[in-house]
């Protein structure tokens, strides 16, 4: 009967996941955050079924309509282009670029801080002197000169914000190693006689994993904003290609007489960056472990 009770109390346990899930979704915040996220996703996943025009399709004669005006939502920007199509298209370009972006600068910050944090003496010196460097530039004046190297486009677009995301990652990783390094299973493991490779990979990076994922998380919503920057300025994706930045740089000619363009692209990055913060600093909190509920 006792072995039963305990049986039926270690059933009703909650797992990890779920405890996560518990105090990541107990802020009223965090699932608004959520929810931002997930129509975001929705939006670029399914944007050729729900977009109600072509994006690029051009019709002079109904240029500039108010929104609601034959059928358009969001009216039409200074060559007759549904406003909304082109949010909705845009909407897949800030993602991929978010996610790209993120991704290259999180492989390569991740793998340099790793090297810096754990073998230290002059390796170290020499990659974080390299990241000073680097960090010498403003973020954006960084990507725009990156930018200026490699080209416009959506690839070139990536690894710019990409490469200026590095010393970040960087950082942060070097600073979770530096911290997990000196845990006692670590001199173990190694009093084993595993090699520093796998003691990296295998015993290190694991247990740094959290906090770089919460981070590079949070770097999706800069990357969004750099995105639109570098397209606002006519560097990053070019016209035809919708993106949010090249519709608030296309409307700010008309903000007289068509203010709708500027005003719906620019709600459009305010609000997909406010769901991530949201969503970052939720995800933050439910994974530190002092966070007891």
């Amino acid at each position: 009967m006792e072995r039963t009770r305990q049986t039926t109390e270690f059933q009703k346990s909650p797992s990890i996941f779920q405890m996560f899930l518990k105090k990541l979704f107990r802020n009223k915040l965090a699932i608004i955050g959520c929810v931002i996220v997930a129509i975001m996703l929705f939006v670029a996943i399914f944007a050729d079924f729900i977009r109600p025009y072509d994006p690029n399709e051009m019709n002079i004669v109904d240029s500039l309509l108010k929104p609601g005006e034959k059928g358009h939502l969001l009216g039409t920007d200074n060559y007759g282009r549904d406003v909304l199509s082109r949010l909705i298209d845009g909407t897949g370009i800030s993602i991929i670029v978010g996610l790209g972006a993120v991704g290259v600068g999180g492989v390569i910050g991740v793998l340099l801080g790793l090297i810096a944090g754990f073998f230290g003496g002059w390796l170290d010196s020499l990659i974080m002197r390299l990241m000073d460097a680097m960090s010498a530039f403003p973020f954006i004046l960084l990507a725009i000169t990156l930018m200026m190297v490699f080209g416009s486009g959506l690839q070139n677009t990536i690894m710019a914000i990409g490469i200026a995301n590095v010393p970040g990652f960087v950082r942060m990783t070097r600073g979770q190693v530096l911290s997990v390094k000196e845990e006692e299973y670590i001199e173990v493991t190694r009093s084993l006689g595993a090699s520093k490779w796998r003691i990296l990979f295998d015993h290190i990076l694991p247990n740094c994993i959290t906090p770089i994922i919460v981070y590079g998380t949070m770097s999706v919503a800069g990357a969004i904003i750099s995105e639109a920057a570098l397209s606002y300025l006519g560097l990053g994706i070019q016209p035809p290609q919708a993106s949010w930045g090249n519709i608030l740089q296309e409307g700010k000619d008309y903000l007289v007489i068509a203010p709708h363009i500027a005003v719906s692209s620019g709600l459009a990055i305010v609000v997909a960056v406010l769901g991530i913060n949201l969503f970052g600093d939720a995800l933050r909190d439910a994974s530190d472990p002092r966070n007891i509920d």
